[in-house]
């Protein structure tokens, strides 16, 4: 993935929602001056709205991991499956997926768990944690990762998948994307992407390297190899040769690599040597996964295609994970980059999941897998009865200021208003759950009584600083109205444009609605206990708050959000 530009698990849950009280950190007056009041959320509701589409009981409809999963690296281990994805500045990162047939999966916890692991405090939604490489060796699983814009490339490691991961430990090697390989001679090996061994011949001009990694010391050898300089087809000038992965079958070393950015031109490409160091040798069909040049009104289109990791099954068969999109017009989508699965057919000693010019199929004859219980992503329900789940994630690293809570005897998720507002560079007071489809409804009930003018309390849709969707209950300084702010342009406010707002009489609990239907949301509230919805103005446009207009790498995150009045 072109590198530009974390949701809580329960262990960092417990060190942020203990209680609502409210630590004081060095410089805690400057904070507690522009804390405002605190909301209680009832219950967040969430349902994909659209028909789903009938799928035979022996196939299976993509993405098999819905809605902001980008950047899929996979691993077997026996009969597991295990998959994580990149989470830049979201918190916990680097979800650990865990299936047995490799369409239906299960959360069991993050990589990135814990405040001290690694600190991305202070930046922007699309930095930090980078297309991280899942792999077991030694007896124990590794994940190797890029943290843009904090230290670089580290790796860590896990006797169980879902943890606890250890510490990071920082490599001295540049680039991004690295991977792991360990290869049948004991040794053990990362290949990434970085800079050419020469000055760059044009813009994205990327090599892909490799160098020997020792486990028992977690050092490097000071020598690397270039692998690949360019691309497949150097004199085209290939761009972000990247995400790189390595696999022997028989005696080849097969190098898997993504090639042509993470936009529309995205593609995946394929190499072999006899050796592990090279040279390799592009294969006779590349890219082996593309839909780029495709009829834009095919059906059921997907874009983006690219960044594979694949697994080998037991009857011989290769299946592969990577990550690709759903636009509901143009580039555009709310869910940003996704995880979809194809198998690798093999013809004359080379593997490609799609011939050149082949759509990515509707449905998919699923693997000869024993069927698995996974997770139905279609709708959930919270009434904060107990912690949240891991599926709740949050922007960046805590801070000492506990921001939310859970009350379990209430029923009830507390947000207090903080400082920080959602375009800004700190952590606003909001934790929420991807959006997963183009149709979807989010329901919650809040009760809040602001204490100043610009007290707000409701719900953020939040794709990154610069493009997001506020709707909720907003003081007046003599009273509260329903506000709805936007922000898309640089020119708006940290805290969004009001686009929408309407009278609030009393001072109640309050019901809030937002339907999503592709690039048009509609806002409704009422007072607890009505049957009657109220429209907030009139349907709005988010095609802007698109992925492909904030830098391609997120998607839309749904959830509680306050934050104190100016």
């Amino acid at each position: 993935m072109r590198k530009r530009l974390t949701g809580l698990s329960i262990a960092a849950l417990a060190w942020v929602l203990a209680s609502p009280a409210i630590a004081q950190p060095a410089g805690a007056e400057r904070i507690a001056a522009r804390v405002g009041p605190t909301a209680q959320f009832d219950f967040l509701e969430y349902r994909a709205t659209g028909e789903a589409p009938a799928t035979p009981a022996d196939s299976f409809r993509n993405p098999v991991l819905p809605g902001f999963q980008p950047d899929p690296s996979i691993v077997r281990v026996g009969d597991d499956f295990y998959l994580t994805n990149s989470t830049f500045s979201w918190y916990p990162g680097l979800p650990i997926y865990h299936s047995r047939d490799l369409v239906n999966w299960n959360l069991i916890g993050h990589a990135i768990d814990r405040p001290g692991m690694v600190d991305f405090s202070g930046l922007g939604t699309n930095r930090a944690l980078f297309a991280p490489a899942i792999t077991y060796g030694h007896g124990k699983f590794w994940i190797v990762n890029t943290c843009i814009e904090c230290d670089n490339n580290f790796v860590i490691t896990a006797d169980r998948p879902e943890g606890p991961w250890s510490d990071p430990v920082w490599l001295p090697f540049g680039g991004i994307d690295p991977s792991l390989y360990f290869d049948e001679d004991g040794t053990t090996w990362i290949t990434y992407n970085d800079a050419p061994a020469v000055e760059p011949r044009y813009e994205g001009h990327r090599a892909i390297w490799i160098q020997q990694f020792f486990p028992e010391t977690m050092t490097m050898a000071e020598e690397r190899t270039l692998l690949v300089d360019g691309g497949v087809n150097p004199a085209e000038n290939p761009i972000w040769a990247e995400g790189p992965h390595i696999y022997k079958v028989g005696d080849w070393y097969y190098l898997l690599t993504a090639e042509g950015g993470t936009a529309d031109q995205h593609s995946q490409t394929i190499y072999r040597s006899r050796e592990l160091t090279g040279p390799y040798t592009p294969g006779p069909i590349n890219p082996i996964l593309t839909q780029r040049n495709m009829d834009p009104n095919r059906p059921d289109r997907v874009e983006a295609t690219g960044h594979a990791d694949a697994v080998e099954l037991d009857d011989g068969t290769w299946w592969g994970v990577f990550l690709a999109t759903r636009p509901f017009a143009g580039q555009s989508t709310l869910m940003g980059r996704e995880t979809f699965l194809l198998p690798m057919k093999w013809e004359d000693g080379w593997p490609r999941f799609l011939d050149p010019g082949e759509y990515v199929p509707a449905v998919v004859k699923r693997p000869n897998l024993p069927r698995f219980n996974g997770t139905d992503w279609s709708r959930y329900r919270d009434d904060f009865n107990g912690a949240l789940s891991g599926e709740w994630i949050a922007l960046r690293t805590p801070v000492a200021m506990q921001q939310w809570g859970v009350d379990s005897s209430a029923g009830q998720l507390w947000v207090t208003a903080g400082p920080d507002a959602a375009g800004s560079l700190g952590r606003p007071s909001f934790t929420g759950r991807r959006l997963r489809h183009h149709e979807a409804e989010v329901t919650t009930r809040v009760s809040f009584a602001p204490g100043a003018q610009g007290d707000f309390a409701g719900l953020l849709a939040f794709m990154d600083e610069g493009h997001f969707l506020a709707f909720g209950v907003e003081g007046t300084g003599q009273g509260r109205e329903m506000v709805a702010r936007l922000r898309h342009d640089p020119q708006h406010g940290e805290r969004g444009e009001v686009v929408a707002r309407a009278p609030l009489p009393g001072n109640g609990a309050v019901d809030l609605r937002l339907n999503l239907d592709g690039g048009q949301a509609n806002l409704a509230f009422r007072a607890a206990g009505s049957r009657t919805w109220q429209n907030l103005g009139n349907t709005l446009n988010v095609e802007p708050l698109s992925s492909i207009h904030a830098g391609l790498f997120t998607g839309v995150v749904i959830g509680p959000y306050a934050v104190a009045g100016e």
